[in-house]
């Protein structure tokens, strides 16, 4: 794979992993400004991230499409990549 690729996969997963840690702490201390700004931080990394992945190696989800020919299928699909765990 594609070594780009698979930095912003990690990146991806890092970001998705950090979102639904702290709002599972949100939801038990809204008012907490530190977590509140931890997650607007790593919100806007993965928006970043997602749109230039997006932009350089196509889709990775359906909700991804963004017009054109359908792409969704062109790339590899995670059980047919090097058999590393991304």
């Amino acid at each position: 794979m594609n070594r780009d690729r698979e930095m912003m996969l990690k990146r991806l997963q890092i970001c998705d992993f950090a979102l639904n840690d702290t709002a599972l702490y949100l939801d038990t201390r809204p008012e907490d400004q530190q977590a509140l700004d931890f997650f607007q931080k790593y919100q806007e990394l993965r928006v970043r991230t997602l749109e230039e992945y997006v932009s350089r190696f196509g889709p990775i989800t359906h909700l991804d499409h963004t017009g054109g020919r359908w792409m969704w299928t062109d790339s590899p699909w995670p059980w047919q990549n090097s058999g590393e765990v991304v």
